[in-house]
């Protein structure tokens, strides 16, 4: 299994220096790739429970979140092997023939270091804030889809809700045909999406109990659409939480001391994940706008020093 690591992209620790400090610390010790995340606005009264956390407001870990492809030319700059992830971009509140011009960018500036995770988003608030309905947004996913694949591989593109006119769109991405596509949702039209458009399919937050299952209806779906399984990878946000005392056996996967977090990685990738990401940015005391950003950064290095890559 490989192993990545969120970048700090939400509160108070999510500034240029220690994203830079992570970015660093990750390639040197052998992690697999850094993850951004995309958030476009916290409202007052939302439309939509956050799913991870139901209730009248969204976690305070998700009130402050910066731009997800910024900071990864950003920190592209400063590292030079380490791979870079988008979990993931909400692609319907986009242009995505824009969409396709900046990635295919970052992609040459990092030198072919990009994996694309996209997503259709749950949020009707933040449809609103761009202008796009949120009705038949499904629909407009797929359309987005392809146009952005076209976009990177010079085919022409034209369906309901995208007209690419002839002519270049021009650097193409290093990586050919395009970078690696995840696709992510929970649904079942989610893993189709991932077998027809993607190299692997991206859950958001997946319970460690779940794993086998929806590693084995990914393989379902791959031989349906005629690929194989092998071909696709199923990537995974681990959802990490530091504490200074070990937790109690049986509690949430990834929530505990240093060691706890290692020994529950061992357990992901028995249960078939192919690539997990720890992401701190949930984690309280790290990810919202009361967090000492220095404390933050050294519990983030911590977790970097102490789980085995």
């Amino acid at each position: 299994m490989e192993l990545g690591f969120a970048l700090p992209y939400a509160g108070r620790w999510a500034t240029p220096a220690n994203q830079a400090t992570v970015a660093r610390r990750a390639e040197e010790l052998g992690w697999s790739c850094l993850w951004t995340s995309q958030r476009l606005l916290y409202p007052d009264s939302p439309r939509d429970s956050f799913p991870a956390a139901p209730g009248p407001t969204w976690p305070a870990t998700i009130r402050s979140v910066v731009d997800p492809i910024t900071p990864l030319a950003y920190v592209a700059a400063l590292t030079s092997r380490i791979r870079l992830g988008t979990c993931s971009l909400m692609l319907p509140l986009f242009s995505p023939v824009l969409l396709a011009k900046q990635l295919a960018t970052l992609d040459v500036l990092s030198g072919g270091r990009l994996d694309v995770g996209v997503s259709l988003g749950w949020s009707q608030d933040e449809y609103a804030a761009v202008g796009t309905p949120f009705v038949r947004r499904g629909a407009r996913f797929d359309a987005y889809l392809e146009a952005l694949v076209a976009t990177w591989t010079g085919e022409a593109a034209a369906n309901e809700f995208v007209t690419l006119p002839p002519g270049e769109v021009l650097p193409a991405p290093v990586q050919r045909p395009h970078p690696p596509l995840f696709v992510g949702g929970y649904t079942e039209n989610a893993l189709r999406r991932a077998v027809r458009f993607g190299r692997g399919h991206l859950v958001g937050s997946l319970p460690l109990d779940r794993v086998p299952e929806v590693r084995a209806r990914l393989s379902e779906f791959a031989l349906a659409g005629g690929r194989d399984p092998a071909e696709l990878a199923l990537v995974c946000r681990g959802v990490t939480v530091v504490t200074a005392a070990p937790m109690a056996p049986g509690g949430k996967p990834l929530t505990g001391t240093v060691e706890q977090i290692a020994a529950d990685v061992e357990r992901y990738a028995a249960a078939g994940v192919d690539h997990l990401f720890l992401d701190l940015n949930f984690d309280p005391a790290v990810g919202t706008l009361d967090s000492d950003p220095a404390a933050a950064l050294d519990t983030a290095l911590a977790v970097l020093e102490g789980v085995t890559v």
